[in-house]
C-alpha cells in the first residue's frame, strides 16, 4: 500500500467523489442481500403457508428493490469514474509538467517510448482501479460482510461448516498475490520497450529505408514482441497454477452446504426458504472470493503502474528556487566568461571539459572547432546550464551565471542547432513559439533577416502552411532558415549556432553564412563548426582537444601557426584524390 499512500496527494481532494460511490455501493450492497431474503420469506411464509395473497405484494417488493439497485448502480459507476478520471487528470498535467522541468541527464538514459507508456498506460491502468478496482475491494468486503451478517442470522452451524475453508483460501490469494505483482511489473516494463522499438523505427524510417534494413528492424521488433508475449504467458501460468485451486476451494464450500444444509433442514432445525435463501448468500460470498484473483489482478498492475509513475515523480527537478541569490534579471548585455571550468558527465571519470578559460564581450563572435568529443557542445551545454559544471566558474555580465534564473538566462541565448526541430503545426507557429504573442509583421521581418521569407510565401498556404512531423516536406536549408529567424524573434543577447550548416550544400551554407551575419549584428556569438569556412571571420577561434583549449587567435594567426587549424585548414582544402592517397 505504500505505493498508494505516496500517490495520495493525486486522489485524496477529490475523496467526496469516492464517499458518494461508496454510499451508493452500500445501498447495491443491501439490495443485493436483500433479495434471497425476500425469496426465503416467500417459500416459507407465502408458498408452504399457503397464504398466496402475499405474493403480489412480495413481487412488487422484488421489484422496488431491484429499481433501487438499478438507480445505485448508476450513481456508484458514475462517481466511480469521476473519482478516477479527475485524478488521473491531474497526475498527468503533473507527470508532464515534471517531464518539462527535469534536467538533461535525466534525458540521457529515458527512453521515449518507455516515457510514452508510462503517461499513457500505466497511468491509465491505474485510473482503472481508482474507478473499478477500489470500488470491487469494497464491494468485497461489504457483500462478504452482510451475506455473512445475514447467513449467521439463519444458522450459525451451517455457516461455520460452509465458510470453514475461507483460511485456505486467503492463504492461496496470498501466495497467488506475492507471485503476480513481480510478473505485471515485469509485463509494463516489457510493453515499455515495445513502444520504444516502435517509436525509434517510426522515427528514423528514413534511415532504415535507405540501409535496406527492414527485415533487421522486424527482427528485432519481433523480439520485443516475444519478450511482451512471454510475459504474459508467465501470468497464464501462474493463474493457471493458482485459480483452479481457489475455485475448487470455492466449490467445496457449496458441497458442505448442501451436505450440512440439506441434514439440518430433514432435522427441522432450518426451514427450505431458509436453505434456499442461505445457497444464495453463500455464492455471494464464494463469488467475490473466487473474483478476488481479478481483483488482486487489477491492484497488482495499478501498483506496478504506480512504481513506474512514482520513479518520474521522484527525480529532482532543477529549480531556480533552490539555488541561492537567485535574480530576476531583464538588463543582459550577453559578456561571457569561463574561469578554469571543467565539466564530467554523470559518472564518467574521465572530463569532458578540463580549466577552459576565455572571455567573449558583447558583439564579440568566438568559433569553436575541433574533432568529435573535443568539448565543443559541451561549453555551450554549460552556457545554456543544460548541465552544470564541475568545478570553475561562469560570469554574465559580471555575475556568476547562477545568480540568473533558467527562464531569463534561456531568454536571452538563442539557439540554432545542426538538426532543427520542427512541430507538425504551421510555419507561423513554429516561428512564434518561443514568443507566441509577437505579431504577423514581427514574423514576416524576421523571415526576410533569415532569408526565408522567399521560399515560405512559395508554398501553399504561406505562413500557415502545416508541416509535417519533424518538418517534413521542407529541404534541410529552408528549416535552417526558419531556426535561425525563431532565434531572430527571440531577440537573444547570447546567439549559439552549434554546427548549424553541416548538413547542407556550399550553396545553401553561403546563403545561410548570409543569414547568420545579419543576426549576429551586436550579439555575442557562439559558432560551433567542423568547416573552416564556418569560423574564418570570427573575431577569436578556439581550437579544442580532448576537452582543453589547444590553439587560439584569429583566422589568419591560427593559419601561421601552423599547428592543428592549419591541418584542418590544408584538408579540408587541398584536392580529394591527394587526401585519399595519403588516407
Amino acid at each position: 500500500m505504500e505505493t498508494f499512500k505516496r500517490l495520495k496527494q493525486f486522489y485524496w481532494p477529490y475523496k467526496g467523489y469516492f464517499i458518494w460511490s461508496l454510499l451508493a455501493l452500500f445501498i447495491v450492497t443491501g439490495m443485493t442481500v436483500l433479495y434471497p431474503m425476500i425469496l426465503q420469506f416467500t417459500i416459507d411464509h407465502a408458498v408452504r403457508a399457503e397464504n398466496y395473497g402475499l405474493i403480489p405484494y412480495l413481487a412488487l417488493a422484488i421489484v422496488v428493490v431491484m429499481a433501487l439497485k438499478g438507480g445505485a448502480v448508476y450513481i456508484h459507476q458514475y462517481y466511480g469514474d469521476l473519482f478516477g478520471i479527475t485524478t488521473v487528470y491531474k497526475l498527468r498535467n503533473t507527470l508532464y509538467r515534471k517531464l518539462q522541468f527535469l534536467p538533461f541527464r535525466y534525458y540521457d538514459n529515458a527512453k521515449t517510448g518507455d516515457l510514452m507508456s508510462r503517461l499513457t498506460g500505466d497511468v491509465e491502468t491505474f485510473r482503472f482501479f481508482l474507478s473499478f478496482g477500489c470500488a470491487q475491494v469494497v464491494n468485497f468486503v461489504l457483500l462478504v460482510g452482510f451475506s455473512m451478517v445475514v447467513m449467521f442470522y439463519y444458522s450459525i452451524p451451517l455457516t461455520l461448516v460452509t465458510l470453514a475453508v475461507l483460511p485456505f483460501l486467503a492463504i492461496t490469494v496470498k501466495k497467488f498475490d506475492k507471485r503476480v505483482h513481480p510478473g505485471f511489473r515485469g509485463i509494463r516494463k516489457s510493453l515499455a520497450r515495445l513502444n520504444t522499438k516502435v517509436q525509434e523505427n517510426v522515427s528514423g524510417m528514413h534511415t532504415v529505408k535507405a540501409l535496406s534494413q527492414e527485415d533487421q528492424e522486424i527482427n528485432r521488433f519481433e523480439k520485443s514482441n516475444e519478450d511482451y508475449r512471454q510475459k504474459h504467458l508467465d501470468i497464464s501460468k501462474i493463474w493457471g497454477n493458482y485459480f483452479p485451486f481457489m475455485e475448487f476451494l470455492g466449490n467445496l464450500s457449496a458441497v458442505f452446504l448442501l451436505a450440512f444444509g440439506g441434514y439440518l433442514t430433514i432435522q427441522g432445525s432450518i426451514q427450505p426458504g431458509e436453505l434456499v435463501a442461505f445457497f444464495s448468500l453463500v455464492w455471494y460470498i464464494i463469488g467475490p472470493i473466487m473474483n478476488l484473483g481479478f481483483i488482486i489482478n487489477m491492484f497488482s498492475q495499478s501498483k506496478a503502474s504506480g512504481e513506474r509513475l512514482l520513479e518520474i515523480l521522484d527525480e529532482v527537478e532543477r529549480k531556480d528556487e533552490a539555488l541561492p541569490n537567485v535574480q530576476t534579471r531583464k538588463d543582459f548585455v550577453g559578456e561571457v566568461v569561463f574561469n578554469e571550468v571543467s565539466l564530467t558527465y554523470g559518472d564518467k571519470y574521465t572530463p569532458a571539459l578540463k580549466g577552459i578559460s576565455f572571455e567573449a564581450t558583447r558583439g564579440k563572435t568566438i568559433g569553436l572547432i575541433g574533432a568529435t568529443g573535443s568539448g565543443k557542445s559541451s561549453i555551450i551545454q554549460l552556457i545554456t546550464r543544460f548541465y552544470e559544471r564541475s568545478s570553475g566558474d561562469i560570469l554574465i555580465d559580471g555575475k556568476s551565471i547562477d545568480e540568473f534564473s533558467l527562464s531569463d538566462l534561456r531568454e536571452q541565448i538563442g539557439v540554432v542547432l545542426q538538426e532543427t526541430f520542427l512541430f507538425s503545426s504551421t510555419i507561423r507557429d513554429n516561428l512564434s513559439y518561443g514568443r507566441p504573442d509577437i505579431s504577423m509583421d514581427q514574423i514576416i521581418e524576421a523571415a526576410k533577416r533569415a532569408d526565408a521569407h522567399e521560399f515560405i510565401n512559395a508554398l501553399p498556404d504561406g505562413y500557415e502552411t502545416v508541416l509535417g512531423e519533424r518538418g517534413l516536406g521542407l529541404s534541410g536549408g529552408q528549416k535552417q532558415r526558419i531556426a535561425i529567424a525563431r532565434a531572430i524573434i527571440m531577440d537573444p543577447k547570447i546567439l549559439i549556432l552549434d554546427d548549424a550548416t553541416s548538413a547542407v550544400d556550399m550553396q545553401t551554407e553561403v546563403k545561410i553564412q548570409k543569414a547568420f551575419r545579419e543576426v549576429m549584428k551586436g550579439r555575442t556569438t557562439f559558432i560551433i563548426a567542423h568547416r573552416i569556412s564556418s569560423v574564418k571571420h570570427a573575431d577569436e577561434i578556439m581550437v579544442l582537444n580532448d576537452g582543453e583549449i589547444c590553439e587560439r587567435g584569429t583566422h589568419d594567426e591560427l593559419l601561421h601557426s601552423q599547428g592543428v587549424y592549419r591541418r584542418i585548414y590544408d584538408i579540408q582544402n587541398q584536392d580529394q584524390e591527394y587526401v585519399l592517397q595519403q588516407a
